[in-house]
């Protein structure tokens, strides 16, 4: 497994285990710590996780597979997110969807997530998305408190746009690590909005999330997504492999910006489909070509 360095003393596995949909799996412990092992034996050690997965309860889950095979945690990185508060009947105490990136509700979320996963320290924290009422001053007062704490050993962001990004950095005397954004052949903002460009102007390595597309090019009759199907299906030909969601992580992982895909499948034969796809040299016709028929025209 390719590994990505983010600072001297943490690197991620180039394709990260995404808990979001966990809950969904209807796993039992035992059965989740069997799949974990797997994950690892292909290589993934960097499982991502936010306090809101599952309607608050995916951390929980996976902290107790945890718990029955602790040794499990010094071969993973855990990351995990704050700062979205659901309505929920596991939070009664929400009345409205909102963010929250107080000093407070950052260290009072860290401390349920560190309980939740049953680990005394998360390995790189994100702020889940950007807050228009955020107080930078407060979130680096946050921070900093976790890291002296031992708590959290390093940070990042998640949905920051540029300017985002450069305003809670500045507030910052260390680096935040990583952006975990919405990227793959559909989905384009990103790639086109500075958002991507910002990553590789600062050398951070962005995640990126929903790298299928949410599932939507299988299935999805539009116009559109037929084109880029027929065109992946095309490719996968051309190379010799059978899956088209190989081309489409493929297509994230021969970007020069060290994309680190997240996988969020409880198939392993999925999971197992993204470490293939590292094996897989497009050429930069084939990167365009899903390019241009994903934009809908011939670029200028």
């Amino acid at each position: 497994m390719q590994r990505v360095e983010l600072t001297e003393d943490l690197s991620f596995s180039r394709i990260v285990y995404g808990l979001w949909r966990l809950s969904d799996w209807d796993m039992s412990t035992k059965d989740l710590v069997v799949h974990i092992e797997n994950c690892l034996k292909l290589g993934i050690t960097t499982f991502d996780h936010a306090d809101i997965y599952g309607n608050y309860t995916c951390e929980k889950i996976f902290g107790e597979a945890l718990a029955l095979k602790p040794e499990l945690r010094n071969e993973m990185e855990i990351v995990t997110k704050c700062g979205i508060k659901l309505v929920s009947e596991n939070r009664p105490q929400h009345s409205i969807k909102s963010y929250d990136t107080s000093k407070e509700h950052i260290i009072a979320s860290v401390e349920q997530s560190l309980k939740n996963l049953q680990t005394n320290y998360i390995d790189v924290l994100l702020i889940h998305r950007p807050d228009p009422f955020m107080n930078p001053a407060e979130v680096a007062e946050a921070f900093i408190q976790l890291k002296t704490e031992g708590k959290v050993r390093h940070f990042g962001v998640s949905n920051f746009k540029r300017s985002h990004f450069k305003m809670l950095q500045s507030y910052l005397d260390f680096p935040l690590l990583t952006n975990q954004i919405e990227l793959s052949a559909v989905h384009l903002e990103n790639f086109e909005d500075g958002t991507l460009d910002l990553c590789q102007e600062e050398r951070i390595p962005p995640m990126a999330w929903s790298p299928l597309a949410g599932g939507s090019i299988f299935s999805s009759k539009d116009e559109s997504t037929l084109a880029l199907r027929n065109t992946l299906t095309k490719i996968a030909g051309e190379i010799g492999v059978h899956d088209i969601d190989e081309i489409l992580y493929a297509w994230l992982l021969n970007h020069p910006a060290h994309i680190m895909p997240v996988v969020g499948s409880g198939k392993l034969s999925r999971i197992e489909s993204a470490v293939r796809a590292l094996d897989i040299t497009l050429t930069r016709e084939q990167w365009f070509e899903i390019f241009q028929v994903s934009k809908g025209h011939e670029i200028a």
